[in-house]
């Protein structure tokens, strides 16, 4: 397949990225081979669910300890109790909607969005008109209009439906960069665009348990390397394709890490 026909496969070779996604899938490796997964994998998942949400929530500005994210049963309130609440129905949400993913990307960006807002948004699940506001507050590059955002939308799906020869690091990268730097939503546009980048993770195959969750390295990393490397991405020119690749296979290799710590305090009893 040509890079003209797969435009992918020309940033999977951009000057570090082929030893990102090589350290990815040794990362992504060391947690499947690990002897706990063999008879608790249920467990390393739903953990590995619960610190994606919270590291995506804190993305968005919702600093929540763990264990408190663990205790409590009602985000029904407002401010960081919405946000962490949307982005733990975002990652029992995903799951979901594997199957849809690939066949109609949009629909499910929808609904993942419809899922997010819930009753705080009157546009929820459909992309922004012209002259909407957008609450994105921790993401301050340019906002592209509604036309642009609506040709670009329709240009990754195409991209989503028609496959790609590309590692999985790469599409889901890109899948999560476009959605970030368009905020196509009036609100929840980071939340949705982490859990895309999940659904591709899985979807592909890299991850198909869902136990690296890029979202707690995206965290671990810092929101202002994530806002850094995302500039990198919109920018558009190589360099910046490259570090923001980079920086999501540094994210997904952290998240693979800390199921491994889950899986070795699983093993001694310890949690």
């Amino acid at each position: 397949m040509s890079t003209n026909a797969d435009p992918l496969v020309a940033l999977s070779a951009l000057p570090g990225v082929p030893d990102a996604v090589d350290s990815v899938r040794k990362a992504v490796d060391r947690v499947y081979g690990h002897r706990v997964m063999r008879r608790r994998s249920n467990e390393v998942t739903s953990e590995a669910a619960l610190r994606g949400a919270r590291g995506s929530a804190s993305l968005s500005g919702a600093e929540w300890a763990l264990e408190e994210v663990r205790r409590r049963s009602d985000f029904s309130g407002e401010g960081d109790a919405r946000v962490m609440g949307a982005a733990l129905r975002l990652s029992a949400e995903a799951g979901q909607l594997l199957s849809i993913w690939r066949q109609s990307p949009l629909r499910v960006l929808a609904r993942l969005h419809l899922v997010a807002a819930a009753d705080s948004d009157a546009a929820a699940g459909r992309p922004r008109l012209a002259g909407e506001p957008v609450f994105e507050p921790l993401i301050e590059l340019d906002l592209p209009d509604a036309d642009e955002v609506a040709g670009r939308l329709e240009g990754l799906a195409q991209l989503v439906i028609a496959g790609s020869a590309a590692p999985a690091l790469v599409t889901a990268a890109v899948v999560h960069g476009e959605l970030a730097a368009l905020r196509p939503f009036g609100s929840c546009n980071g939340l949705v665009a982490r859990a895309a980048e999940r659904i591709v993770l899985v979807g592909s195959g890299l991850d198909p348990k869902s136990v690296c969750p890029a979202e707690a390295g995206h965290a671990e990393l810092g929101r202002a390397a994530y806002v850094g490397a995302l500039e990198g991405y919109v920018s558009g020119t190589p360099e910046g394709m490259a570090a923001w690749i980079t920086h999501c296979g540094t994210a997904v290799e952290l998240g693979a890490r800390e199921s491994t710590a889950v899986c070795e305090a699983l093993q001694r009893g310890a949690a």
